[in-house]
């Protein structure tokens, strides 16, 4: 195989982990075509969403798992056919429940793809300025992708048809394999044996999985039910026995040496609810735009342009002060700026205008969430030995992605009981009512955030981040 620059393999991984991130809201600006297309019900609609991120988190840490058991070429390639596969059939999808089915499956090949890609950059840059560097652009694309996914999935779903947010990843799916197969090299496992610890991945994929239907149920059956609670106990049930498992096991799905690493911890409990604010609002605030502003599919696309924009620029800027300052100022700084863009939110009203009520909080907003991820990502995956990277790299992302999906749940489900209690408002008064009332959730969620990088993340003396240093040794 013809050596390859380190920087055209980051290119090609980035941009499969683009075509996973995208797929996660390339969808939203289309809801309204595919609940009139296949007969949605208004409860059952956001789980065009829900199924993906669901079984994208909940199979994460298998997929990372699996990247450092079986290789990581292998594992990413099969992720990447399965992914091409899955979005032909969503596209062709002929009612409600085969898409959601479709979704589901979907999203468990984006869990193969996403930590394997993540791993081989890890293994492929050295601690320091390069990897800081690498890292700013894989976030880019993390927190980019999903803004860009609206602007496509506007232009696809109004010039051409909703199945297109789907059908556009075939073409592109069959050459990125391709070029994955030519490119990456063959990477030998990490470990000396193959156990996947099947009984963890039974129990924290259920777990995880159990915990947001419950969530994303409540505003359907009561937020104190016995569905509700009962559902939600057993998912924590099945969590704390993974927890066990873990603990016990020879080979663990994952081992609980890494919480020994501090920022690991840290950045990975700020990821979700940062995550969880960010998926949320970007359900919301699309179904604003078309419902109460009567934007049209592109122009809603169009209007979320300045999050890959500022996500973009501030991405590129931030690693390069993190070698000497430290991540730390960033963690604080970011989530004060998300906080503050959402508490503007929380004043929407009926007759609103896009320039004044949405764009100075669509300025302000990626500014804090590009920096938040990129620090984010350098403190979840420092000191993190090679045998571990698919391990460290699946649990950043199933942070990422199930605080998406139960953020998500919550914020919609707030909203829905906020419009529900609000009806005398009218439909257009009482949805923005529960708009609202989701915003400021949200800011509770940054708010925690905030804590947690204040008191939780600690500062690497000056320039640590701009040099190599040996890794923490957490064993297996």
């Amino acid at each position: 195989m013809k050596q390859v620059s380190k920087w055209m393999l980051l290119a090609l991984l980035a941009f499969a982990q683009f075509m996973v991130v995208l797929d996660t809201s390339v969808v939203n600006v289309a809801l309204p075509a595919i609940k009139q297309s296949l007969h949605f019900s208004e409860n059952n609609l956001q789980w065009v969403i829900t199924a993906y991120a669901l079984t994208f988190g909940g199979f994460l840490l298998l997929g990372g798992r699996a990247a450092d058991l079986f290789g990581r070429r292998r594992t990413l390639l099969t992720g990447m056919v399965g992914f091409t596969v899955f979005s032909l059939l969503i596209g062709l999808s002929a009612s409600p429940t085969m898409l959601i089915v479709l979704r589901a499956l979907q999203g468990i090949a984006a869990a193969l793809m996403s930590p394997a890609a993540l791993s081989i950059v890890l293994i492929t840059f050295r601690e320091g300025k390069d990897r800081n560097t690498a890292l700013g652009v894989w976030s880019t694309v993390a927190a980019g992708g999903a803004a860009a996914g609206l602007l496509l999935g506007g232009a696809l779903s109004q010039y051409l048809n909703w199945r297109w947010n789907f059908f556009v990843n075939v073409p592109i799916g069959i050459i990125v394999s391709s070029l994955i197969f030519r490119m990456v090299p063959v990477h030998a496992k990490e470990v000396d044996h193959n156990d996947l610890d099947l009984p963890g991945a039974v129990l924290v994929t259920g777990g995880l999985m159990g915990l947001v239907y419950s969530l994303s149920q409540a505003p359907v059956h009561g937020w104190l039910s016995g569905s509700t609670l009962g559902v939600g106990a057993a998912a924590l049930a099945l969590l704390a026995a993974f927890v066990f498992n873990e603990s016990r096991s020879k080979h663990p799905l994952m081992p609980l040496s890494i919480f020994r690493i501090r920022n690991v911890v840290a950045a990975n409990v700020m990821m979700a609810p940062l995550y969880a604010g960010m998926l949320g609002i970007f359900f919301l605030t699309s179904l604003y735009i078309q419902t109460v502003l009567h934007y049209s599919p592109v122009v809603t696309g169009l209007s979320f342009l300045p999050f890959p924009l500022m996500i973009a620029t501030i991405a590129n800027i931030v690693p390069k002060f993190i070698g000497k300052v430290g991540y730390k100022p960033f963690l604080i700084a970011g989530p004060a700026l998300v906080g503050a863009s959402l508490l503007w939110l929380t004043h929407l009203p009926v007759h609103g205008h896009y320039l004044t009520n949405l764009l100075p909080a669509f300025i302000v907003m990626p500014l804090g969430v590009g920096m938040t991820i990129v620090a984010l990502t350098i403190a979840a995956t420092s000191g993190v030995p090679a045998k571990e990277s698919g391990l460290a790299s699946g649990l950043m992302n199933t942070s990422q992605q199930m605080g998406g999906a139960l953020g998500l749940a919550v914020l919609s489900g707030v909203a829905a009981s906020a419009s529900a209690s609000a009806s005398a408002l009218g439909p257009v008064g009482a949805l923005v009512h529960g708009d609202d009332r989701a915003f400021l959730v949200a800011v509770v969620f940054m708010a925690f955030v905030l804590v947690v990088a204040l008191f939780g993340v600690k500062q690497r003396r000056k320039g640590a981040a701009g040099t190599h240093h040996t890794p923490v040794e957490v064993g297996v």
